[in-house]
């Protein structure tokens, strides 16, 4: 059962009037970053903070669920490249879960699929015993 959950929203509605979000929970040495709405320029400084909080904080894996997120723009596409990067930095990593289509097309457009470890779903991730 995942613990500790911490949430982090957008101040204004998304595109469509749908809010962002962030909940964080921590999983033995996962931390899950749970998203849900629409990720773009105006709503992505959330997450932006969540991941810069966990990668200062040490944490080895990262990983983003998102199967609540319907939307995901470039600005979004760059804070988790920019964070994948940040946590390399401190032997950690960013993987992926639960991409919808529209999100996951994104990611397969833009080749982004092939630096991110992506799992079918969250339950899938936290199993991947090579992950930990």
């Amino acid at each position: 059962m995942l613990s500790g959950a911490t949430r982090q929203s957008g101040d204004e509605p998304a595109a469509g009037g749908e809010h962002f979000g962030v909940v964080t929970r921590q999983r033995g040495g996962t931390v899950v970053l749970s998203l849900s709405g629409e990720l773009d320029h105006d709503t992505a400084e959330p997450l932006r903070r969540a991941l810069a909080q966990q990668v200062r904080a040490g944490a080895k894996r990262i990983l983003v669920d998102c199967g609540g997120l319907h939307f995901c723009d470039s600005t979004g596409l760059n804070v988790l490249l920019h964070a994948r990067l940040d946590a390399q930095e401190t032997d950690g990593r960013v993987d992926l879960a639960a991409l919808r289509p529209p999100v996951a097309r994104m990611f397969e457009i833009t080749g982004a699929h092939a630096v991110f470890q992506v799992y079918a779903g969250v339950e899938e991730a936290l199993a991947d015993e090579r992950s930990l």
